[in-house]
């Protein structure tokens, strides 16, 4: 077996893969709530905390995960500000994906609100109310949001570019695969 592997490991794999589903929902979901005031809107809050929650404990199992297991290298050849860009935006979507659902937990304690993730399952309050402390959370949470689905974006649009442009293994990599 080779120091690194020519695929991420199978639970990297289905990790990324469903949390990927589950943050594209989310974002849609969350473009639904601030843009509906019908019936529909509190449904969609009861569908977004708990999601938020799950990939909120998805990415912690995500980062034990990528920290324990070897991940394939980068082509030699790829030039160093796309390392440092690849580099990065992982970063940026792993604080991300932490931080946006701590970020809503935190803002529907600063409103007072139970955190309810079922009818009978209550989350502790991690904040206290305040008025203006969940203002800014609020804000902070959409302006986060954006910033995600602006990094899906264009970690997608790596992704293809590895897989159809330098046809590299990168996007490979990620979909399936055995290393002998």
């Amino acid at each position: 077996m080779s120091a690194h592997p020519n695929h991420f490991a199978p639970l990297a794999r289905l990790l990324h893969w469903l949390m990927a589903l589950m943050i594209i929902a989310m974002l849609f979901i969350g473009a639904g709530m601030v843009a509906s005031v019908s019936e529909r809107h509190a449904w969609l809050i009861h569908l977004h905390k708990p999601l938020g929650i799950a990939i909120l404990l998805l990415v912690i199992v995500r980062l034990v995960v990528r920290f324990s297991t070897r991940q394939p290298l980068l082509s030699a050849d790829l030039p160093t500000w796309q390392v440092l860009a690849a580099r990065a935006s992982h970063v940026l979507l792993y604080a991300l994906m932490l931080t946006l659902p701590l970020l809503g937990w935190a803002m529907i304690s600063a409103a007072g609100d139970p955190v309810m993730l079922a009818s009978a399952w209550q989350l502790p309050s991690i904040v206290p109310a305040n008025t203006a402390l969940f203002t800014f959370l609020r804000k902070a949470h959409g302006y986060l949001a954006y910033l995600l689905f602006l990094t899906v974006l264009v970690h997608l649009a790596a992704a293809l570019f590895h897989g159809w442009v330098r046809r590299d293994g990168v996007l490979q990599s990620m979909l399936a695969g055995k290393d002998h």
